[in-house]
């Protein structure tokens, strides 16, 4: 009987290769849909300040190592994570509410942290050089400004940004809009899903991406850190929030019934990168890459007492197959019959139905390509343009004017690997893409994004409304580290003349006043209440958004139709002084983020 097992086991795993199915690297994972799908604890506000102007709620994350059960029969596994939980505290935030969010460092590798997808002023982007070094904290100020949308906060320290993302360091952060409500799923019935693939050793520890310098793709598929789990659900619809946190693993997903695997069931595509689309998209399957956020609603109605799984496509791109890769997460949907169409979220969602007005930027009316950038591998390393963000000197690769619309063309030429490409500060649009896939997806083209999976692409994008130095950088985090990362430097606008002055300057992301300090062990929130967010409430870091792209848009129409501006910057944080000569067009400006063309 052994030996027939055993058998048996090698045929198949003939069987595999021979599909182009890798044997398992990881202990096999013998337990897939057998645990439910755990949902991140809720980050809560420890104190807040309010004046005349506004409300700001502190918060406090700990940066702490943790153990975990993973395997079932393997020992724990360690983890770095906030708070004690991977993925980290989920933040509920309310638009128009600032917050400040103190990170204290006790564990022993620096840690910068990136709110991906807020337009945070400089000091607060998560610089990579900009480290909380083990026993510093850091208070990070968050906007809370912009469209609904759902954002994730994750490390961002120099040439280590994989190994801490990849041990624990993301979690959720949610801006509502109480103001906005379309009728879609929500409170319970709206659900975060944080995927990423990881690699395990044979005594259940994480296979650490540290000496990786070209992809590390993993082979176990972990939801909200639970391996293939499964979710229970009411026949009624469901929106789900999901985001690719794998260090280098794309996914092309799809919804199947158990019992009829070969038929694909629609969803309905409803929010990106920056919030919702212009309008619903249904689609059977959905492309994303790291860093990517796409909101799904899936409707269970018709599918009482039945088992639905959200599947991985076999051979996609440049992604190895395991013998479960093409598996993510099991919804066990209840019997019964469908719930009432008349209950809140529940109601009929239509294909194309109108969700946001994103006010895109006119990209026919600036057709000329701004910046072209290549991303490539040259040696070993992952550069753009030739450039690495170790090469201190010659970083900064763009001077966009504040308040202007910009196309840049995203090239990759680095043979088999794919990029998705994220730009700071801004969201984009997605207008063309060449290669590849050759089209821009339906639910790509109705969104705006801040990352993009690059085969060739162009990006408009509005560069505001903040100035200042910010990165863009491969978010295969393994090309980040080494080096596929560079800047680009939003130059200054003089706005006094309409109210708007900054107190401080916010150019330089390495400002020592907002740099790390040392953590005493304990936080008087006294303190912070009455002494720490006054101050940044005088800052008047975050004025009107809207305003101030509307400020800009006049300053712009008022300037002549071509002007030669000369712009020197120099900046602590590491980009050394630069000059450049511009053509200034007079394309108007979005009030949204950016677009981008793929």
């Amino acid at each position: 009987m052994t030996w027939l097992i055993g058998t048996i086991l090698a045929t198949a795993l003939v069987q595999q290769v021979q599909c182009g199915i890798d044997p398992w690297v990881s202990p096999e994972y013998k337990y897939i849909h057998q645990f439910p799908l755990p949902i991140p604890p809720i980050a809560v506000p420890l104190t807040s300040y309010t004046d005349a102007n506004k409300t700001i709620d502190f918060y406090q994350i700990n940066i702490e190592k943790f153990d975990a059960q993973t395997y079932p029969d393997l020992n724990k596994t360690s983890y770095v994570g906030y708070n004690g939980t991977a993925p980290g505290p989920t933040f509920h935030m309310t638009k128009g509410r600032e917050a400040v969010v103190r990170f204290v460092n006790n564990y022993d590798r620096p840690s910068s942290i990136h709110l991906h997808g807020s337009y945070s002023r400089t000091p607060f982007d998560g610089w990579a050089e900009d480290v909380t070094k083990a026993g510093q904290y850091k208070d990070y100020y968050y906007p809370n400004a912009q469209p609904q949308r759902t954002l994730w906060y994750h490390d961002h320290a120099i040439g280590i940004t994989a190994v801490n993302a990849y041990f624990g360091q993301a979690g959720f952060y949610i801006l509502n809009d109480p103001n906005t409500d379309v009728g879609l799923p929500s409170g319970e019935f709206d659900i975060p899903l944080m995927i990423a693939a990881k690699q395990f050793l044979s005594d259940g520890k994480l296979l650490s991406p540290e000496l990786e310098r070209v992809s590390l793709y993993g082979d176990v598929i972990t939801v909200n850190a639970q391996p293939w789990p499964y979710l229970s659900v009411k026949p009624r619809k469901y929106k789900f929030r999901i985001l690719d946190a794998s260090i280098s693993r794309t996914y092309k997903l799809y919804l199947a019934a158990d019992s009829d695997p070969t038929t694909r069931i629609p969803f309905t595509v409803v929010g990106a990168d920056a919030g919702f689309l212009d309008h619903a998209v249904a689609s059977t399957s959905l492309v994303i890459a790291m860093a990517e956020r796409y909101e799904i609603v899936i409707d269970f109605a018709k599918y009482g007492g039945q088992n639905l799984t959200l599947m991985n496509e076999r051979n996609w791109q440049t992604n190895p197959d395991y013998p479960a890769t093409d598996r993510v997460l099991r919804f066990v949907v209840g019997a019964g019959p469908a719930l009432p169409t008349t209950d809140p979220g529940n109601g009929a969602l239509v294909d194309g139905a109108h969700l946001a007005n994103l006010n895109v930027p006119n990209s026919a009316a600036h057709p000329v390509i701004d910046h072209s950038f290549t991303f490539e591998r040259t040696n070993g390393q992952w550069l753009i343009n030739g450039v690495g963000f170790e090469n201190v000197p010659n970083r900064v690769l763009a001077f966009p004017k504040r308040g202007r619309v910009e196309r840049w063309e995203l090239i990759n030429t680095s043979g088999g690997w794919s990029h998705p490409i994220h730009i700071h500060l801004i969201d984009f649009q997605v207008v063309k893409r060449s290669g590849g896939r050759g089209a821009v997806e339906p639910y790509e083209a109705a969104a705006f994004k801040d990352v993009v999976y690059l085969g060739m692409n162009e990006v408009v994008a509005n560069y505001a409304p903040w100035d200042g130095i910010y990165m863009f950088h491969c978010h295969n985090l393994v090309h980040e580290d080494h080096d596929m990362m560079a800047a680009f430097n939003v130059t200054d606008i003089d706005l006094s003349s309409y109210g708007y002055s900054d107190k401080v300057s916010f150019v330089d992301p390495m400002i020592q006043q907002f740099q790390a300090k040392p953590y005493s062990g304990t936080t008087d929130l006294a303190v912070v209440k009455n002494v720490t967010l006054r101050d940044f409430a005088n800052l008047n870091a975050y004025p009107n958004g809207l305003a101030v792209e509307s400020a800009l848009e006049d300053y712009w129409s008022k300037q002549p139709t071509a002007t030669t501006l000369v712009t020197s910057v120099k900046t602590s944080g590491g980009a050394s002084p630069a000059t450049t000569t511009t053509k200034v067009s007079t394309t108007k400006t979005s009030t949204s983020k950016a677009s981008t063309s793929t």
